[in-house]
């Protein structure tokens, strides 16, 4: 018996490595991100858990300019020393 959940173990490991693999394979020269600029980018998030309902639906804009984007973490009292 414990030698068949080592099987099925290293199954399953063999699995996630093979797609794993594959897929960093396959995505090796795509572009990743966007390139500074101005505006934004709208990003929307939903989740609806099902059944009777529930759920979340919310819309976050970005900016594409990079110091924009790092000022928006940088609390509003924060002095400039």
């Amino acid at each position: 018996m414990t030698w068949l959940m080592v099987g099925l173990v290293a199954a399953i490991a063999g699995l996630v490595v093979w797609q794993a693999l594959r897929v960093m394979r396959a995505e090796a020269d795509a572009e990743r991100g966007s390139l500074p600029g101005s505006g934004h980018h709208t990003l929307r998030s939903e989740y609806f858990s099902g059944g009777g309902g529930g759920g979340n639906a919310s819309e976050y804009t970005v900016p594409k300019d990079p110091q924009a984007y790092a000022r928006l973490f940088v609390p509003k009292d924060k002095s400039k020393d």
